[in-house]
């Protein structure tokens, strides 16, 4: 038997093309349509929960010193010598600077000269009165002779305490010519070196001396912010209100917290009236000397939440000028929601508006999300979270 022929061996040539690619182009659109068919994405999803959290309230601070005293010299004259390094820690009495002493010192022996003079006269004075008065007394003079001694005595009795006062001047001085610490304290800054002529009427000081045991943190409070704490805050005065206020931290400006803790202690009389602000201490222990006058850094004041609406940071995006979270519907699908913050808390905002608890936002992956996308939810537990990085 012969084979027997296909049946497109009996149809046209064109006929034959035509059935060919319409045959490619229905294979085509059925894979195409089968890879174009949605798959929900599986991405991780938190429930949001109201919980316990303590936020804080941050200001711009900065440090001083206890004490910060300027060291000037008193009286003028060559700096001789420099006891002390810039950077030092020096106690109340040291030496610092040494002033060139030889003018002050002549002047006291000048001084210490005058006074021995006056007291010379001054026995002079006395031994003439003392001759006078029995002779005065036997009418063997007139008592106008005494009455002139005694007036001489005076006089003299005068000069003697005009030497000593100016024996006390030049003594004063010539102290003055050996700068001491007033106060415990590092040396800041030396300006002047050996050499340099130096006196009151400079403008720079010697140095600046600092009392860091203690530190002192100025800050200021907005109208608002002070309005806020005189309402909220227990206590019949400004006072008693400030004793009530917690202990505060010092962010460094590295933003990290140094490790002890402190408290305020006063508050400026007055508003600012150009800043709309009032001023605020807070001191800090500083027994290891970690913290330096000119240093700055943010006062944290802590405020107790009891029932916060947390959400981790990762899980909000920016839309212009919004901070958005994408909830989670019955259905899976996802929808961008602005969220209003009140507070930071570690890793995670604080929520007043946009999102409530029990609702359910993604955790995470929002870069490959749009608006009204269905998704594959794997929940995230926010208890977990916490363990990992608590509030």
């Amino acid at each position: 038997m012969k084979p027997s022929k296909s049946i497109f061996a009996k149809l046209p040539a064109g006929l034959i093309y035509s059935v060919i690619i319409l045959a490619v182009m229905s294979g085509c659109s059925t894979s195409q349509a089968h890879q174009e068919a949605p798959q929900a994405q599986a991405l991780p999803v938190m429930k949001v929960s109201a919980v316990p959290a303590t936020t804080y309230r941050e200001y711009s601070a900065a440090l001083e010193g206890r004490t910060n005293v300027e060291i000037r010299a008193q009286v003028e004259g060559i700096l001789d010598k420099i006891y002390v390094d810039e950077g030092a820690y020096v106690k109340a009495g040291q030496p610092l600077f040494k002033i060139n002493d030889r003018v002050y010192t002549s002047a006291q022996n000048n001084a210490s000269a005058s006074l021995q003079a006056a007291k010379a006269n001054l026995e002079k004075a006395q031994v003439e009165v003392d001759r006078l008065t029995p002779l005065v007394a036997n009418n063997v003079v007139s008592d106008v002779q005494l009455k002139t001694a005694q007036a001489a005595y005076q006089a003299a009795k005068a000069q003697v305490a005009q030497a000593q006062a100016q024996l006390g001047s030049t003594a004063i001085n010539v102290g003055y010519t050996l700068i001491t610490a007033p106060a415990n304290g590092y040396i800041g800054r030396i300006p002047y070196k050996v050499g340099a002529l130096v006196g009151r009427g400079e403008p720079q000081p010697l140095t600046l001396l600092s009392d860091v045991t203690e530190v002192y943190a100025y800050f200021s409070m907005s109208e608002a912010d002070f309005l806020k704490f005189k309402n909220e805050t227990a206590g019949s005065s400004i006072a008693e209100k400030v004793k009530q206020l917690p202990k505060v931290e010092l962010k460094l400006a590295d933003n990290s917290i140094y490790a002890e803790k402190g408290r305020i202690e006063t508050m400026e009389g007055q508003f600012d009236k150009t800043m709309g602000s009032v001023s605020f201490r807070a001191s800090f222990p500083n027994t290891a000397g970690l913290l330096r006058s000119g240093n700055t850094g943010k006062i944290r004041i802590p405020e107790q939440l009891t029932d916060a609406v947390v959400v981790p940071a990762e899980a909000t995006y920016e839309m212009q000028d919004k901070v958005m979270v994408f909830v989670v519907a019955d259905s899976n699908k996802v929808a961008g929601v602005p969220i209003s913050i009140s507070g930071k808390s570690g890793s995670y905002y604080l929520v007043d508006k946009g999102v409530k608890a029990g609702q359910r936002i993604v955790y995470s992956g929002l870069g490959r999300l749009q608006d009204g996308a269905v998704i594959a939810p794997q929940m995230v537990s926010l208890d977990s979270l916490l363990k990992v990085r608590p509030l």
